[in-house]
């Protein structure tokens, strides 16, 4: 990112200019880097599904040539990304660790410049960490269970249901009992064009109004429920999940708190869900679990089986 008269935007050429003023990282104790510029350049707002791909195909492309690989993406959609990645990239063996900062590289002031420094050391050194992971704030998480918690803090992310992977401390300390076992040959599981919506509950929802949302073509949706997993009753909730499932749209139920599982069935509130045939998205993130259903969707595997494995831990992403 640069300043310009419209506010902060990418520009091309800059970042190699930029990381060249980084003295670490001309320091001959650094790994060797190659940096690839994608063009065209995204504010991460912009970045969906085709972007996802595309940096998929080029570690895919990338894979025997380096020992790791590191992602400089914007914060607001780079738990999606790292979630995305983390279910795209199949048999994973070496680090892919998406970074960015909240002060772009541009200002004197930033914190770019420490998170991309540990993050190209994390990604070359021996570590066994052949995961698509998270770095922010001197903390490494997977990809998976990371959430975005703050738009002016440094610390700008946490994983709150898993602990970090890794520590930047004094020393780089691996949490090695989480980290993931390595796969065998590494494939891309590109996701396919999904009509995914979520929907966050609130109290006086008026599910009526939603129900337009509601076809052939909704894939996926994704309940962001009170608590455990809760909803308020009401007649209309109760046809718009019927609708939902006579639409044969997996319903995937998350909570709204930063912490715990959804658990549909644990009060009786919950009741509906589980007469739709909704799922439980036990305490994965929101982000994991749209991107996990794009994952599924796309495998075009029938709704039976796309729900059981809503549930099952696929890539570390729930418990």
């Amino acid at each position: 990112m640069t300043r310009t008269a419209a506010g902060y935007a990418p520009q091309s050429d800059y970042l190699q200019t930029a990381l060249q003023h980084i003295s670490e990282l001309q320091d001959q104790s650094m790994p060797v880097c190659d940096l690839i510029e994608f063009d065209p350049l995204l504010d991460s707002s912009n970045i969906a599904v085709n972007e996802w791909i595309k940096l998929a195909r080029v570690i895919e492309a990338n894979d025997a040539a380096y020992d790791g690989f590191v992602i400089l993406h914007g914060t607001d959609t780079m738990a999606y990304t790292a979630s995305a990645l983390s279910f795209m990239l199949d048999g994973l063996k070496k680090p892919v660790i998406i970074t960015g900062s909240q002060i772009p590289l541009c200002e004197v002031r930033n914190d770019a410049r420490d998170n991309i420094i540990s993050a190209v050391l994390i990604a070359a050194a021996d570590l066994p960490i052949p995961e698509v992971c998270l770095y922010f704030g001197n903390k490494l998480f997977r990809g998976n269970r990371a959430t975005k918690i703050s738009s002016d803090e440094l610390i700008a992310f946490d994983s709150p249901n898993f602990p970090p992977l890794a520590e930047a401390g004094v020393k780089i300390e691996v949490n090695r009992p989480l980290v993931l076992k390595p796969g065998t040959r590494l494939s891309v599981v590109p996701f396919s064009p999904q009509k995914i919506a979520v929907l966050k509950i609130f109290p006086g929802i008026q599910f009526d109004f939603f129900e337009n949302l509601l076809s052939d073509h909704l894939g996926g949706l994704v309940l962001e429920a009170f608590g455990a997993g809760n909803i308020p009753e009401s007649e209309s909730l109760n046809h718009f999940l019927l609708k939902a499932k006579a639409h044969d749209t997996v319903i995937v139920v998350c909570t709204q708190c930063l912490r715990g599982s959804a658990t549909i069935g644990q009060y009786e509130t919950s009741s509906m869900l589980k007469t739709a045939g909704a799922v439980s998205g036990g305490d994965m993130t929101v982000e994991a679990a749209v991107t996990k259903l794009y994952y599924l969707l796309s495998l075009d595997l029938d709704r039976t089986t796309i729900k059981l494995k809503m549930n099952q831990n696929l890539r570390g992403e729930i418990s």
